[in-house]
C-alpha cells in the first residue's frame, strides 16, 4: 500500500519578484507503508521544504499529494497534522515549555481527536505515560511533573520523538532532529528513532546532513539537488554503499562537480 505519493510537485518563493526561488522542480516521489527513507542534499537543495510542502506549510505552486490514499494537497497544515507527527531541528519546537512532561504527553494523547482547553489525564493515561517514557532509558519516568523547559536539548528531542509517535502516524517527518544535538546525544536518539520507527513499523521521512548516517538508517536513501531527486537507493543498494559512492552517484546524476565534497554533508 502506497503511504505517500506525490506528483509533479512544484513550489516557488517569492514568486514574480526579483529574488524569485524555484526550489522544488517536478518531484514525482512514492513511499511504501512502513518505509523509512533517508533524505539528503546540500543547502538549498529542497530538503526542508520538500518536508514542509507534505505537511502542509505552504501552499504549493502546482502538484498533487496523497496520503495513504487520501488526497491533501488542498488541506492546510492543521487538518494534516492528523495524520502526520513531526519532529524539527530545534528541541522547543515540538513541546510546550511551561508545561510538565505528563502535560505534554497528554497533549499528544489526543492528536487526531476533539480537543478542549482540558489536558489532564487519569491514572490509566499516567500509567501509559510511565511505561512510554521509560523506554527513553533517560529517567524521565520519575519526573513526570517537572516542566518541559527544564531539559536538555536531547531530553526534549527523545520526548518530542516520543509524542510524535504516541498515536501512530500515517507519516513521520523528521528534519534534521539530530542536528542540534552533541554527537553522543544524536546517536542516542538516533537509535531511539530507528527502534520507534522499526517497532511500529512507521513510514518515515529523514532528513540528516550526515551521510553515514543516512546509509545506516532507514531501507531507502534519495538525495536532492536544485529541486530534483538525483539519486533513489534501496535497501539492498543503500546496504553495499559507502560515502564515497553517494558522492560518485551524485556527480553522475546531476552532472555537478563538486569542489568541496563536504557541501553534501550540510
Amino acid at each position: 500500500m502506497k503511504a505517500l505519493e506525490i506528483n509533479n510537485l512544484h513550489m516557488t518563493f517569492e514568486k514574480g519578484t526579483v529574488n524569485e526561488n524555484h526550489v522544488l522542480k517536478g518531484i514525482d516521489f512514492e513511499a511504501e507503508a512502513g518505509d523509512f527513507i533517508t533524505i539528503i542534499g546540500g543547502n538549498g537543495a529542497g530538503k526542508s521544504t520538500f518536508l514542509n510542502s507534505v505537511a502542509g506549510s505552504f501552499a504549493i505552486d502546482d502538484g498533487n499529494i496523497k496520503i495513504v490514499d487520501k488526497d491533501v494537497t488542498k488541506q492546510n497544515e492543521y487538518t494534516r497534522a492528523k495524520l502526520i507527527g513531526r519532529v524539527f531541528q530545534d528541541p522547543r519546537l515540538g513541546s510546550a515549555t511551561r508545561m510538565t512532561i505528563e502535560e505534554n504527553m497528554a497533549i499528544a494523547l489526543k492528536r487526531g481527536k476533539h480537543r478542549t482547553l482540558r489536558f489532564g489525564s487519569n491514572q490509566k493515561d499516567r500509567d501509559l505515560f510511565h511505561e512510554k517514557i521509560k523506554t527513553l532509558d533517560l529517567g524521565l519516568e520519575d519526573r513526570m511533573k517537572m516542566d518541559v523547559g527544564l531539559l536538555s536539548g536531547g531530553q526534549r528531542q527523545a520526548l518530542t520523538l516520543l509524542m510524535a509517535t504516541m498515536v501512530q502516524p500515517k507519516l513521520l517527518l523528521l528534519d534534521e532532529h539530530t542536528a542540534a544535538l552533541d554527537p553522543k546525544t544524536a546517536q542516542h536518539v538516533l537509535e531511539l528513532t530507528d527502534k520507534i520507527v522499526t517497532e511500529q513499523n512507521i513510514t518515515t521521512l529523514m532528513v540528516t546532513h550526515n551521510m553515514n548516517d543516512a546509509l545506516k538508517f532507514g531501507n531507502r536513501l534519495i538525495m536532492l539537488h536544485q529541486g530534483r531527486i538525483v539519486v533513489d537507493l534501496s535497501k539492498e543498494d543503500k546496504e553495499k554503499a559507502t560515502v564515497e559512492d553517494l558522492i560518485k552517484l551524485f556527480r553522475a546524476n546531476s552532472g555537478t562537480e563538486l569542489e568541496d565534497d563536504s557541501v553534501l554533508l550540510v
